[in-house]
């Protein structure tokens, strides 16, 4: 397997793994995520890829099939009034292939971007994940991430 940064060619690939995460959020919250949408357009994603603050990784195996990907996003709050000026990487998503799950991608991606968000001088790594996806909750946990901060919600 290798990991490496996406590119134009791997659009059609990571529409595919888009539409897999967003099927998980619709079937567990469809009040708030649509069923058969796209987070981004193929345009969007060529947009994406090209901008140095945004970094997408993919996973692919060796016959060239892309088994998962990981958006992110460097973040920084220089000159805040309340925070300090450390450098993050956020992971904005991480998705491995429905049909390729237990083979420990995630985990290769996952530490793939934690070693290049220390070369890139980031103070840590951090991400949000629906509380209805307990598998990823675990998976992260098992990781070593620990909760930072808690978002809450009253239905009206």
């Amino acid at each position: 397997m290798t990991i490496r940064k996406a590119n134009r060619d791997d659009i059609p690939s990571l529409l595919r793994l888009l539409s897999q995460v967003l099927e998980v959020h619709h079937r567990g919250r469809p009040d708030l995520f649509k069923g058969n949408a796209v987070k981004y357009t193929a345009e969007e994603l060529e947009e994406l890829l090209a901008d140095t603050s945004r970094p997408v990784f993919v996973s692919e195996n060796e016959n060239g099939y892309i088994t998962g990907y990981c958006f992110t996003v460097f973040q920084q709050h220089i000159g805040n009034n309340i925070l300090t000026d450390i450098k993050t990487l956020y992971i904005d998503d991480l998705c491995v292939d429905e049909t390729c799950r237990g083979q420990h991608i995630g985990t290769f991606l996952y530490n793939y971007v934690k070693d290049f968000a220390k070369c890139e001088g980031c103070y840590n790594v951090t991400l949000n994940v629906w509380a209805l996806n307990e598998g990823a909750i675990g998976f992260y946990k098992a990781l070593g991430m620990k909760t930072q901060k808690i978002g809450m919600e009253e239905i009206l």
